[in-house]
């Protein structure tokens, strides 16, 4: 909680996962795929113990991903579906993961540098009039990363699913004119993986095998 006694949210969207928790915390409460899902044909109510919905996020999506159409709302860092991104973060807040009431909370948010300001103008727009935050902030996700680590100075070099960037900080403050940016990270190396499997003669044809080739390749692939 802060020094007025709301509770702070913290949550960190990824290309590939969502990092979610409070602020008191150590580690985050939930960890899942940025992933949004629709049933293709809808044959039943309840698949196992998942309930069949209209929209279906999540590890439950990556479950059921061969009966759903799949979708990740953010690439290379950046939020291209909102629609799509507000079911995420109406799930983060909901009774499936942090239950919380987002007007008695403030919230602390992530961004890869060098995003597009429009980017971080509908998020907050979104956390103050769709979600009713008393407070809303945006961190660089390399500051965080150094905060973690008890530092404010430092280059933090991070590559997640969607984007890489190598990020100079001093004294707790980023230096845009000497971060550098590349939109080439671990998705790319999913579809690249896909490309050789194809080549080999295996079919790739639906939106679920990616998450199929992305599990493949966290699962056996290595860095030789």
């Amino acid at each position: 909680m802060d020094s007025s006694g709301n509770k702070v949210v913290v949550c960190d969207n990824g290309t590939g996962f969502v990092k979610c928790g409070f602020a008191a915390s150590n580690f985050p409460a939930h960890i899942f795929p940025s992933l949004v899902g629709r049933p293709t044909i809808r044959s039943s109510a309840k698949i196992g113990d998942i309930e069949l919905k209209d929209v279906i996020v999540g590890e439950e999506a990556s479950r059921l991903r061969y009966m759903l159409e799949t979708k990740y709302p953010i690439q290379n860092g950046i939020v291209k579906d909102w629609d799509d991104m507000i079911i995420l973060y109406e799930h983060i807040f909901g009774k499936e993961r942090l239950d919380i009431d987002p007007t008695q909370c403030k919230i602390l948010l992530t961004e890869a540098p060098m995003n597009p300001l429009k980017n971080r103008e509908k998020m907050i727009e979104v956390m103050f009039e769709k979600f009713k935050f008393k407070g809303v902030y945006i961190a660089i996700q390399a500051v965080l990363t150094l905060y973690a680590q008890g530092l404010q100075t430092g280059v933090v070099v991070d590559s997640g699913d969607g984007v890489t960037h190598i990020c100079p900080v001093y004294q707790g403050y980023s230096l845009p004119h000497l971060t550098k940016r590349l939109d080439i990270a671990g998705r790319d190396i999913t579809r690249y993986l896909i490309k050789l499997l194809l080549l080999r003669g295996y079919t790739f044809n639906h939106s679920a095998d990616f998450e199929t080739a992305r599990m493949l390749k966290e699962q056996t692939c290595y860095v030789g």
